[in-house]
């Protein structure tokens, strides 16, 4: 069963950055695509950068020149920087990984919170 587990979350200010981490038990390049997801209180589960296996990352609008995917093979760990964060950005984040088997077949992290409050 494929793992992901995740961490850097927290509280941070207006205007400051944090970076996550999701280690998944499996090498990055053993999925067809990887990327990040969020959820904010009462509101649905929404794309933040989601990148194939051999493509460039694709962002959310709302995030843009902010958040920045990094896939390091070496640590096998996918990175999600986010700069210049907003109170908008307070949600649950979720590390998500594909494969293509017969069909999508999706595996999720257990969510890490990120506030962003003053």
């Amino acid at each position: 069963q494929v793992q992901l587990v995740e961490s850097g979350g927290g509280l941070v200010q207006p205007g400051g950055s944090l970076r996550l981490s999701c280690v998944p038990s499996e090498s990055v390049f053993s999925f067809t695509t990887m990327g990040w997801y969020r959820q904010a209180p009462g509101k649905q589960r929404e794309l933040v950068v989601t990148k194939a296996r051999y493509g460039s990352p694709r962002y959310a609008d709302s995030v843009k020149g902010r958040f920045t995917l990094v896939r390091d093979h070496v640590n096998n760990t996918l990175f999600l920087q986010m700069n210049s964060l907003v109170p908008e950005d307070t949600a649950v984040y979720y590390c998500n990984a594909q494969r293509e088997l017969s069909g999508t077949v999706d595996y999720w992290g257990q969510g890490t919170q990120v506030t962003v409050s003053s």
